[in-house]
Parts: structure tokens; sequence; C-alpha cells
């Protein structure tokens, strides 16, 4: 077992490993900029390293900064996180050279994933279904893009291969602006991910966004833990996930996530990953795989009993998975919401100083989070301050302890999105579930 690993990233996630880590006696380096003295987990860790200034350029994406802090604490592992070098590539590739183990898949899984043609080419080998589309790179030929278009059938979707997170696509409705819509997504492509390889699919008009947990050891053993529903949306980022979705079902979760196990037997991956898919009229089409812990993992331990993170240390550890498939049972429903510290109007970002924090309790409700009363949330970083997961023995159960949850909580100093979630929870469509996800920029009138 890995017995020292350095935490490469920061706020409630970080936390979230530190506290795997100390109940499978694991000591922890905490890494941080000057801007994060004051996280919680920084405070509790074995050993912290400052690698840098407030700027994640300089510190959380320093590459050598966060070697080096594993080189002078005698560590033994790297674990990511999510966001910031947990999909990087060259990142997995240096640690592992550095002699070091990286908590996540092999470099050559995420780059494979990373780009969206070599992950829909993979999916399709192993049966996994996928979007109607190009099945690879568009080229110059105008006159063949027009015919692969009319052959998919309108809408469709222009996205750039190396993309993610809502960038680099573009909706093309008609044969008269696909052309110029092809060349304006490979210019941006190019700028933002520094590749121009795009390609072309279906646009589903009104899909939910439903993906799938998997872990895979590196013994030849992999398992799905079913699958999570994250159609709540704003601008193509998460506000509210549920496990498991609803109207999915257990022959249909059973065929799917058997489906992406094959998948990831037949590429030797290894550790947690989510195969995300857009679920339309009864059909899966698979988008893309993330390649390390999501932020919604918890809605997925609360229904299964099962702790990702602890797995993800025993795959690094070379340890089997502590579970098989017919071990894994789901036991009643969990709703998470994103709490950010932003303006619930306006989105903006609102960073200062958090005077009042008090979470809330009760049966069924866990938070996770790295803030206090006192703490001063920084204007560097992503403004997720905290996860608020409700669990109950159905989606009504779990539904009501959450509209419970979010009256409990207390935030003051800064403004925060609990008052958005408040308002969401009142809609009877999502009360009824299986909302898609466009509901939500509908709701606000931002579409």
């Amino acid at each position: 077992m890995l017995d020292k690993i350095v935490i490469a990233n920061r706020g409630e996630i970080a936390l979230r490993i530190l506290r795997a880590c100390r109940e499978m006696d694991i000591k922890t380096v905490a890494v941080h900029s000057t801007a994060d003295n004051n996280l919680k987990h920084v405070l509790l860790a074995d050993e912290t390293v400052c690698i840098g200034p407030p700027q994640s350029t300089e510190s959380y994406l320093n590459m050598p900064a966060i070697i080096s802090a594993a080189e002078v604490t005698d560590a033994t592992g790297i674990h990511p996180g999510y966001g910031f070098l947990s999909e990087n590539a060259d990142f997995a590739e240096r640690v592992e050279s550095s002699g070091f183990t990286f908590i996540g898949p092999k470099a050559d899984a995420i780059r494979m994933m990373g780009d969206k043609v070599s992950a829909i080419r993979a999916m399709k080998a192993a049966g996994v279904p996928t979007v109607p589309g190009s099945d690879g790179p568009l080229g110059d030929d105008a006159d063949e893009n027009l015919r692969l278009a009319r052959d998919i059938g309108y809408p469709i979707i222009i996205k750039a291969a190396a993309g993610g997170g809502g960038r680099g696509m573009r909706v093309v409705h008609s044969e008269a602006s696909l052309t110029a819509a092809i060349t304006v997504t490979k210019a941006e492509a190019r700028a933002g991910f520094g590749s121009d390889v795009v390609y072309m699919e279906k646009f589903l008009e009104k899909p939910r966004h439903v993906e799938f947990q998997l872990l895979a050891d590196t013994h030849g053993n992999a398992i799905h833990l079913g699958e999570r529903d994250c159609s709540m949306q704003r601008r193509h980022q998460k506000v509210i996930e549920e496990a498991p979705a609803p109207g999915i079902s257990e022959e249909q979760r059973n065929e799917i996530g058997a489906r992406c196990v094959k998948a990831c037997l037949e590429m030797g991956y290894r550790s947690a990953g989510t195969f995300e898919f857009l679920y339309e009229d009864g059909e899966f089409y698979f988008i893309e795989m993330n390649t390390r812990l999501q932020v919604e993992h918890p809605v997925t331990e609360m229904i299964t009993g099962v702790d990702i993170v602890r797995e993800q240390l025993r795959i690094a550890s070379g340890e089997p998975l502590s579970i098989r498939q017919e071990d894994v049972k789901l036991q009643g429903h969990a709703i998470e919401c994103r709490i950010n510290a932003e303006d619930p109007k306006t989105f903006m970002p609102s960073p200062g100083m958090v005077t009042l924090w008090h979470s809330p309790g009760g049966p069924g409700i866990r938070m996770e989070s790295h803030v206090y009363s006192g703490y001063k949330v920084p204007p560097y970083y992503d403004s997720m301050i905290g996860k608020l997961i409700a669990h109950g023995e159905d989606r009504d159960a779990a539904f009501a302890r959450m509209k419970n949850a979010l009256t409990e909580i207390v935030i003051e100093g800064i403004k925060t999105n609990v008052p958005l979630h408040q308002e969401i929870f009142q809609h009877a469509a999502f009360k009824e579930g299986g909302t898609d996800i466009h509901y939500l920029e509908k709701r606000l009138g931002l579409v």
C-alpha cells in the first residue's frame, strides 16, 4: 500500500482525499498556493509544501513544483483529484517516469480518451453505442462534409476533438452555414486546444445527460457502479446530479454498464473513470469518457456504499478491487447540489470572507466542503465551495431531505447559489424527474 501521497489539488476534493488517506493510514502532503495557506486540508495534512503564487499556472498546474514536492517529502504517489492536472497525460507520464505512482489511469488511456475521435473509435470497437457522426476528423473537402451532414441529418454539431467542458462546439441547422461553422470551429479549436481537428455528430435536441461510474484494477477486474443523471446544467456546467437516473430500467443499466466494463477491459484501463452519454428516446449515445474522479462521485457512493477514493488508492497500490460486480447493490436514491460562491441571479463569482458557516444535518445528509466560519474564498479558482448530498430510501425521500437541508444551510458574508437550488426544488418538472439538459437554461430565460 502507498505510505505517503501528495494531494495535488485544493478545496473540498483535496479534503475528501485526505480523509480517505487517514482511514487507510496513508500519510498526506498538501501542496498549496500562497493564497491557500488556510485551507482545511492544508491545516490537517501531515506535511505541507507551498508550490507557488495564487495563479494556477504557477502553482496547481506547475508540474515540476508538484513533482519536487513529492521528492522532498519522500512521497510515493500523487493524487490529482479532478480539474487542474487530473486529465493531463503528460503529467501522468512525468509522475510515473519520476518514480512515483500516479493515482489515476495510465497516460496512454488519458491521451486516447482525451481525443474525442479516438475515444469514439474505441467505444465503437467495444460495442458501446455512440452518436451517429463522421466517424473521424473532418477534412477540407466541402462537398464531402455536406454529404456527411446530409447522411446524418440536420441539426448536426461540429466538435473539437481535443475540446471539453462545453467548449469547442457549434450547432448547425442547415447546409448554408455548415462550411463556415467548420472553419470557425477549427480556428477556435486551434486557439483553445492547440489542435484544429474537428468532427461531426448528430445534434440531439432534447437529451438527458446520463453517465456510468466505472472502477478497474490492474488484475483484469472491472465493474460499474450504476449511473447518474447530470442533466440539470447551465452552460454545460452541472448544477445538480442524482443517482440512479430517473426512468432508467435495471435491464438498460446492466446492458450499458456491461458494455462500459468491456471497453475498460479491452483498453487495459485502471482506476476510476466515467462514461458520459446523451440519453434520448430510450437510447444511449456515448459522448466522452472522463479519466478521473468526478465532482459528483458522492451520489454513487451513497447508493452503493462503495468508497470510490479508497478504491482508487487500492488500485494505485496494486491491490485488486475489493468488490465484484455481483456485490454491487443500489440502495435508495441520492441527490447532490453544487454550492457555488456566486450571485444566484447573475452567476458572477462572489469571493470574500465567510462570516458564518453552518452545515445542515439530519438523516441521510452529507456535506462535502472545505469552508468554515472565517474562511476567505479566494478569487483565483473555481467558484464551487461545497457539495450538499441527500440520500433517502427512494427519490421522493431524497428530494424531501434535500429541500429541508437547503433551508438549514447558513452561509453569510458572500453570495451563493443556494437560492437557485431552493427555487429548482420547487419546480414540478424537476420533482417529476427526467428533465433534459436544456431545461434549466430555458427556465432561467438564458436560451
